[in-house]
């Protein structure tokens, strides 16, 4: 199949010229393209259309999980008859085993599995493996070892009926067990669970049940039901189970292995010996041979990822296999907010190296548990061939390495870039009161204006909200140690009207819509920084993009070259699109955006209370009826990407579990 994008709108301002040239380039084989185009114009759907141009497979990577979800949400709009899948960190928590010399203190590695997240990754790479229409929206976790596409597809079973190569359901069991299933008789995902003479398989990453029926040594038939809902949904003849897991161990994998590791473990005893370093030496030992026993009795061991130089059977320094590795030829790859994204793909193994040089120098893994690793930049430019960069700011890196820089600037709704308004800092935050106070009191009941304040500290945040709060301002503060829900919440909030003014520190740049914000201060712009350098400045200033009545106001005592130089580049664009309007009659209009939170106004905490009401259920039949539904409640929702009310619902499952026993 070929990408086709389906919108109700045609490329507008600068995106018909910006398709063209980028278009251009990658089918010249030109290795780096920027998109440089502004908050509002519409960078998304102008890489849709370069996508449907070339036709090939993609690859976008996002710098945080929720800007990936937005954006998969928008690409599956734009091509709902392709594949769009999902690819991001599966852990909902995740703290990296680690060792801290100063304090003689060892961490262990602690991380919470997101299922579904799981099942979405699953998804992905079978995509990727059976179809050639797949655009995959993933966030710099796709640099991470991932397992060899080669063994996974090798292990895919292939299931028909009247099949000669499986004589038996005792046969099928253990092919299910060698590619990572488990028996349950819960209907989860990546398990199977054995009904008479049938074998029922739950899809890895579908909510499909296959019932494999046998009869005298073959199989029967075939049969396909909804997981959850058990409703039947066709007969088939032949079908694939993909494995469930990406990392699949052959016996021949560990044969291979074992002796290669226990090799290593006794040359660096030796070494630590030598040292009279006899605690390294033994924590050591003691390590590697439990985890090699418990390897060789059940294939698998906690921490095996570090292990993975030898069964994957690489050599000392060799890239690891990544999601990279399970595209197919000619791929895309898309950086978005390449400003920000870059630097973190250019960082990720720098951190990573220092981390585990501790664990190696103190005897808590081998040497060898170096190439358990994220890619190095160098190799990520190497396996993805041509990039296209997308970002109001591009960066250093971008700016130096393009072929073709194309701008975006004219905004298919008329939006101008917010006026600037320059003021003295010495008083900044009576003269922020006193414009709020302005901003309330002519405010109409039909017009929105909410305000984004922006702080150097988490600290100056908090204080600074409950400041205005004691001077009758609705304001609340947002930073990093917010949790993500409530991060959610409070921004729903603010477009709702429930808060006047967000006070928050580096979480208001990229990513945020908030067509309801007509005012953006900036304190301190002339604390030359990280937070207050010409990109960051651009970027907030950005955020009052969407509101026809945005403004800016800057608090400074000097004029800083970033200043400068933000200011200007924001004039530019300000008087290109002023010209445009004027010369093709324009009207400018505020974005009209859907408030759709996809945090519930339930809490966390609220859950606690379920139990009372589940109690009114009058039986178990009732109780499982409840569960089912539930189920397929969760499902929907994490299908659609909103994790948070699907984290809610599955409490809730959990609880009506243990009811039930």
């Amino acid at each position: 199949m070929s990408f086709q994008v389906k919108s109700q709108y045609q490329p507008k301002g600068d995106q018909p010229k910006a398709i063209q040239e980028l278009t251009r380039s990658i089918k010249a084989q030109n290795q780096y393209q920027t998109l440089l185009g502004v908050t509002g114009s519409g960078k998304t759907f102008t890489v849709a259309k370069v996508i449907e141009k070339i036709n090939r497979p993609a690859l976008v990577i996002a710098h945080n999980k929720t800007l990936a979800a937005q954006l998969v949400q928008e690409f599956r709009d734009f091509f709902p008859n392709n594949a769009v899948e999902y690819f991001v960190s599966y852990y909902d928590y995740y703290q990296p085993e680690a060792y801290i010399p100063t304090s003689d203190t060892y961490i262990e590695k602690d991380a919470s599995i997101n299922a579904e997240i799981e099942r979405m990754r699953s998804s992905a790479t079978e995509s990727l493996l059976s179809r050639q229409d797949v655009i995959i929206v993933a966030s710099v976790s796709c640099i991470y070892g991932l397992g060899n596409p080669e063994t996974y597809e090798a292990a895919a079973l292939s299931l028909k009926v009247n099949d000669p190569q499986i004589r038996s359901r005792k046969q099928l069991v253990e092919n299910l067990i060698d590619i990572g299933f488990t028996r349950s008789e819960d209907p989860e995902n990546g398990t199977f669970r054995i009904r008479g003479a049938s074998v029922e398989v739950i899809s890895p990453h579908k909510d499909i049940l296959h019932r494999i029926e046998f009869q005298t040594n073959r199989i029967k038939s075939i049969k396909k039901y909804d997981s959850i809902s058990h409703q039947p949904l066709k007969t088939q003849n032949q079908i694939s189970v993909f494995p469930a897991k990406h990392f699949v161990l052959s016996d021949s994998d560990l044969n291979y292995a074992i002796p290669k590791i226990l090799k290593e473990m006794r040359s660096r005893v030796k070494y630590f010996l030598r040292k009279n370093l006899y605690l390294e030496a033994e924590r050591l030992e003691r390590r590697v041979t439990q985890d090699m026993a418990m390897l060789k009795q059940v294939g698998y061991v906690s921490g095996i990822e570090n292990y993975s130089r030898y069964l994957t059977r690489r050599k000392s320094g060799d890239p690891p296999y990544t999601l990279i590795d399970y595209f197919k030829n000619n791929f895309v790859t898309v950086i978005d907010e390449s400003h920000v994204t870059i630097p973190q793909l250019q960082g990720m193994f720098a951190s990573d190296q220092s981390r585990k040089d501790n664990l190696i120098k103190y005897g808590f893994r081998l040497p060898s548990a170096r190439d358990n690793r994220p890619l190095k930049f160098q190799e990520f430019l190497t396996k993805t061939n041509q990039l296209l960069f997308t970002s109001a700011t591009p960066g250093i890196f971008e700016k130096k390495h393009s072929q073709i820089i194309s701008e975006q600037i004219i905004r298919p709704t008329g939006l101008v870039d917010p006026k600037i308004i320059i003021r003295n800092s010495q008083n900044q935050i009576l003269d922020l009161i006193q414009e709020v106070k302005r901003i309330a009191a002519q405010e109409k009941p039909n017009r929105s204006s909410r305000i984004l304040v922006t702080t150097l500290t988490k600290k100056t945040a908090e204080d600074l909200s409950q400041y205005l709060k004691e001077n009758q301002i609705k304001a609340k503060y947002l930073h990093s140690e917010v949790n993500t829900l409530d991060r959610i919440r409070l921004l729903s909030q603010l477009r709702q009207g429930k808060y006047q003014v967000l006070v928050g520190v580096n979480l208001l740049r990229e990513g945020l819509d908030l067509p309801e914000v007509s005012l953006v201060a900036i304190l301190d712009a002339d604390r030359e920084g990280f937070l207050r350098n010409q990109t960051s400045l651009i970027q907030t200033m950005g955020r009052a993009a969407r509101n026809i009545q945005g403004r800016v106001i800057l608090y400074r005592e000097k004029m800083t070259r970033s200043l400068k130089k933000a200011i200007r580049e924001s004039n530019r664009r300000r008087q290109i699109q002023l010209a445009y309007n004027q010369k093709h009659n324009i009207k400018p209009q505020s974005i009209q955006k859907q408030i759709k939170s996809i945090a519930p106004d339930t809490k966390p905490e609220d859950v606690k209370k379920l139990p009372q009401e589940f109690t009114r259920l009058s039986n178990a039949s009732d109780l499982k009826t409840q569960i089912r539904a539930k189920q397929q409640e969760m499902k929907a929702l994490a299908q659609n990407l909103e994790f948070e009310k699907a984290a809610l619902i599955r409490d809730e499952i959990n609880i009506l579990k243990k009811l039930a026993l």
